[in-house]
């Protein structure tokens, strides 16, 4: 299958870095810019098998602005506005997660050297703190995977990653809700995600499997009638209505994501349905039938309700779409 498009993405860049809001295709200037989405661009851009030198120059821009949201602490901004100034105080939320996440796929994966070197220099400035949040742990958890994966030595991200576990906890032993939290949230898929990855790396086969268990049990409650009824916005637990809405985008890449981590550490081609099933909802194989993929654009739409899809395509719905995108190719174009 071909690969995605990065036209909508660079149509939301500038040289500062990528706009959080649209209306439609067209970028929201007025609402500034967020760390979370330049952190995921981060991570798509720096996955990129072959980055011609256009995209290069976005992961630039956007390693630059990862660097000038970070506090001598380690410690992170988010929201940028729209005048260049900061609207909040340097913290640990899921923006710092996803910092790290950026930085160390930037470090591990970028073509060019002295990216590497500044992305592994930040990384190491922020990798000592412990987040207060299971998810903004996972998503640390997932750039200090990609740094061991360069450098296996790396003890700062190999301490990181082994703290996830404890983080996420064990699965339940409830039969009907193995998942250690009483309700699914939002990016659940990171959760058993970070915990492949630990187990993997670092040679734990228990937290491995914990890790497996808990996203079959996801990819089954997020599936209906053979394809992705994924976790609303407000959250969902077995006995709750099905389908519910607005479903987001960043839930299908979280479970795109996961799904090619355990088919790459387990070999099970079986992981490849959940990859299949992701795509798919982005082009229409979802629960009202309507593709959030907008091949004339390169965007995505930026979330499912009952009554249709909207036609924003934000940042984080787009950055979900080519994160998924780039999993289909990999995965499925001989896969089938």
């Amino acid at each position: 299958m071909t690969g995605p498009s990065f036209a909508h993405l660079a149509r939301l860049s500038d040289d500062t870095g990528l706009h959080e809001h649209a209306r439609g295709p067209l970028p929201r200037r007025e609402h500034g810019y967020c760390l979370d989405d330049v952190a995921r661009g981060l991570v798509v851009l720096c996955r990129e098998p072959e980055l011609p030198a256009d995209l290069v120059v976005l992961v630039e821009r956007y390693l630059a602005f990862t660097a000038h949201a970070q506090a001598g602490d380690g410690r992170f901004h988010n929201r940028l506005g729209p005048d260049r100034r900061w609207q909040d105080e340097p913290g640990l939320g899921d923006w710092w997660g996803r910092a790290l996440w950026g930085l160390g796929t930037a470090a591990a994966r970028c073509p060019a050297p002295w990216i590497r070197t500044a992305a592994l220099a930040c990384f190491d400035t922020s990798a000592h703190h412990r987040p207060p949040s299971v998810r903004s742990m996972a998503f640390a958890a997932l750039g200090a995977a990609e740094v061991l994966t360069a450098a296996p030595d790396h003890a700062l991200a190999a301490k990181l990653l082994g703290d996830v576990a404890a983080y996420v906890g064990e699965p339940s032993q409830v039969p009907d809700w193995p998942w250690p939290e009483r309700r699914l949230f939002y990016a659940n898929a990171a959760l058993p995600e970070a915990l492949i990855a630990a187990g993997d790396l670092l040679a734990d086969r228990t937290v491995r499997d914990d890790g497996l268990r808990l996203l079959t049990w996801l990819l089954t409650v997020e599936s209906r009638d053979g394809h992705l009824s994924p976790t609303p916005a407000g959250g969902w637990r077995v006995g709750e209505a099905r389908p519910a809405f607005g479903q987001q985008p960043i839930e299908v890449a979280a479970l795109a994501d996961a799904c090619a981590r355990a088919h790459r550490v387990t070999g099970d081609r079986e992981w490849l349905i959940g990859v299949r099933r992701a795509v798919a909802w982005f082009g229409g194989d979802n629960d009202i039938g309507e593709p959030l993929h907008d091949p004339e654009t390169g965007g995505g739409r930026d979330g499912l309700e009952r009554d249709g899809c909207s036609r924003n395509q934000g940042a984080e719905s787009t950055l979900a779409l080519i994160s998924t995108l780039q999993h289909g190719r990999a995965l499925l174009g001989s896969a089938g």
